[in-house]
């Protein structure tokens, strides 16, 4: 019996997984007889694979080893298996015979081959499956490098995880210089963020800007799909991009040719049509109104058939211009084809905002347009149709606006600068502002203009302490006008700010010569409108009571509370540089406006005065009478003094008075008097003894 060191087994083990692991068929086959026949000494042996066993006899069953079965046999043989999978067979002879021991190391050896063999197998496919994983990935990424679409993807936080060639051409950036940024540096200032909808369900499909390398924006169109697991959960997104810049800008020419004039380039009717029916949704869920303007040039035929169709656009398109330029940027001018144009106004206060429009308009063309060496004069005439009074959708009011161009041009002659509403009651309306609106123009520079100041009385020793300067219109025709019929048009007009330049001067002189004849100093009230509060107006002030002589103690402007909330800081500042000269500040109606008390203390305001629409009620009204205490229980705390308006009985006096209301004005006392009567009544009142109702 032959003997098998450890160390030779061992050895030869070794040899056996590294023949596995090396070589192949035949070879294979003849390293794993040749290290059997050394593990059994043995001068016959070899290893039969697996498919030419079927081909021996089945080899026989090795009885079980033990220490008491110990026969010795000529040949042994031994299955190379795995569990159940058969990779071949050991058979060995030659020798006289074999013993127990010689079975168990063939039957080690077996079981070591079969486990080498069959992790072997395991790799030899897993590898086969990577090669073949390795080489279909290749094979997408070739496909995606290939196709035109830039193709990216990116985690849930905007990360970009790859990056295909067609991104690479379109963006200009490399997969090295792209991947692991997050998706925001290619943005053109659009969305910084993802929807969720993106990310759970993709598929969404949108055009976007975006910027390439060399910071070119351009249109693209994007398509998302979610990026999900093996488990088909979202981890991120797929992108699908492609230019389409060429697309849109064909778009925009085709939107442009149909919806712009190609001559002004001015909405066309159809936009019009389109813009003012949108307007009109709005102006119905707001109740509001709005206005259309048809505009019809007076002239343009006979210069176009005169100098030809070259000089004829020119003047359309300087027309355009001016009109672009006295318009407010949410007001729409429309070429309508021919030298007709079309105005929609949809953010107006009044109705008659739209004859001033009208006027603006007309007047852009006063001036003569140049064009090569041409001096051309071209005006208009203007039809106006209101909504919701006229019509309740755009081509209605074009229609009926195109009407009243037509009266307007009919009544203003064949070269006749026109404009009317298509209601007549709005066109009497329209024509009896423009008549005010004249005449106070004609009434600044011709003298017409007066003033009448009403007494203010100081309620403990009945004493006229002040009085409130108030325009009046001596019309030649009409007499005195209303302050009411004109005032609000001088407003709207933006004519009440040399209106109140001339009562300030006015009042001033006048305030000089009371001065001069020895009149006690008295305050004059002068109104400041919203318009005239400007940084402008402390140096005016100030350039006036010094051109008089006047100490500014002489003077007090009334502001309203609507003045106030317009930039606080900067009317306080003003303010500020006011009453820093001594001139004192009063705040008119309040109580009607809208003013913040937090606002209020901030003021530096020496009166408040108590609107007469609150004194008139006074005393049966409880609501006029609350009011009322409270108004001059705030002015108390904040050292303010109190005078109420229109003060027109004795019980309203002396209500007044036991609330603590310091100073009253009304017809109780005197109504607004012209400067001689005034000043007989200021001589009269300040008699030693003299006393007067309000004592």
């Amino acid at each position: 019996m032959s003997t098998h060191p450890i160390s030779d087994f061992l050895s030869n083990s070794a040899a056996l997984c590294d023949a596995v692991l090396r070589l192949r068929g035949t070879a294979l086959t003849q390293e794993l007889g040749r290290i059997v026949r050394a593990v059994l000494n043995s001068p016959l042996g070899e290893y039969v694979p697996a498919d030419a066993v079927a081909w021996l006899p089945q080899a026989p069953i090795a009885p079980p080893v033990s220490a008491a079965n110990d026969d010795a046999v000529p040949s042994l043989s031994q299955d190379v298996r795995f569990d159940d999978h058969v990779f071949g067979r050991f058979i060995v002879s030659g020798r006289a015979h074999y013993s127990t021991q010689d079975r168990q190391h063939l039957a080690s050896l077996a079981s070591l081959a079969g486990s080498v063999l069959q992790v072997h197998s395991v790799a030899q496919r897993t590898t086969h499956a990577y090669v073949q994983m390795e080489a279909q990935l290749q094979h997408q990424a070739q496909i995606l490098d290939q196709i035109h679409e830039s193709v990216l993807t990116m985690d849930m936080n905007g990360f970009i995880i790859s990056w295909n060639k067609g991104a690479e051409r379109l963006f200009g950036y490399t997969a090295v210089e792209a991947v692991g940024r997050n998706i925001l540096f290619l943005y053109d200032d659009e969305e910084l963020g993802f929807q969720d909808d993106f990310l759970e369900q993709g598929g969404r499909l949108m055009e976007v800007r975006r910027k390439k390398k060399n910071g070119e924006v351009f249109w693209a169109s994007l398509s998302l799909s979610p990026l999900c697991d093996l488990h088909d959960r979202s981890t991120g997104l797929i992108a699908y991009l492609t230019d389409i810049t060429e697309r849109k800008m064909a778009e925009e020419r085709i939107h442009h040719l149909a919806y712009y004039d190609a001559l002004t380039n001015l909405p066309n009717r159809t936009l019009l049509t389109k813009l003012v029916d949108q307007a009109l949704m709005v102006a119905q869920r707001n109740l509001a109104h709005g206005c259309v303007l048809f505009i019809d040039l007076n002239r343009f035929k006979l210069i176009n058939d005169t100098l030809g169709r070259a000089i004829g656009d020119a003047l359309l398109v300087e027309v355009a211009r001016r009109f672009r330029t006295v318009l407010r940027d949410q007001d729409l001018v429309a070429r309508l084809g021919g030298d007709e144009f079309a105005v929609s106004l949809f953010d107006i206060g009044q109705h008659f905002e739209a004859s001033m429009v009208a006027q603006k308009l007309l007047a852009s063309l006063t001036e003569p347009i140049i064009i090569d060496g041409h001096d051309l004069r071209v005006d208009g005439s203007i039809g106006i149709s209101v909504y919701p009074q006229d019509g309740h959708d755009a081509e209605t009011l074009l229609r009926l606006a195109d009407i009243a161009m037509y009266r307007a041009k009919q009544e203003g002659g064949a070269d006749g600068d026109h404009i009317a509403f298509y209601s007549q009651d709005m066109n009497q309306g329209m024509q009896e502002r423009m008549r005010i609106e004249s005449g106070l123009r004609h009434a600044l520079g011709n003298g017409e203009l007066l003033l009448h100041y009403q007494p203010k009385y100081a309620i403990p020793d009945g004493k006229i302490i002040g009085a409130e300067a108030l325009v009046r219109w001596r019309h030649p025709q009409r007499g005195l006008v209303p302050p009411s019929e004109f005032i609000p048009l001088a407003e709207a007009t933006g004519l009440v700010v040399q209106v109140g330049e001339w009562v300030l001067e006015t009042a001033c002189a006048q305030a000089q010569a009371w001065k001069h004849a020895g009149l006690p100093a008295i305050r004059l009230a002068v109104n400041v409108s919203a318009r005239e509060f400007t940084a402008a107006l402390p140096g005016r002030v100030s350039d006036t009571l010094t051109r008089y002589g006047l100490e500014p103690s002489w003077l007090e402007l009334e502001i309203t509370e609507s003045t106030l909330m317009h930039n606080i800081d900067r009317v306080i500042g003003i303010m500020d540089r006011i009453t820093a000269m001594g001139v004192t500040l009063s705040l008119d109606d309040f109580g009607t406006g809208y003013s913040s008390l937090s606002y209020l203390k901030r003021f530096p305001i020496d009166t408040l005065k108590i609107d007469r629409s609150f004194t008139i009620g006074i005393p049966e009204d409880s609501n006029d009478c609350a009011i009322a205490n409270t108004i001059i229980s705030i002015a108390q705390q904040l050292k303010h003094k109190v005078i109420a308006e229109g003060v027109e009985t004795v019980e309203q006096l002396a209500f007044l008075k036991n609330s603590g209301c310091d100073e009253v004005q009304g017809y109780l006392f005197s109504k607004p008097l012209e400067a001689d009567a005034f000043e007989r009544a200021l001589r009269e009142n300040w008699l030693p003894g003299r006393t007067t109702k309000a004592a």
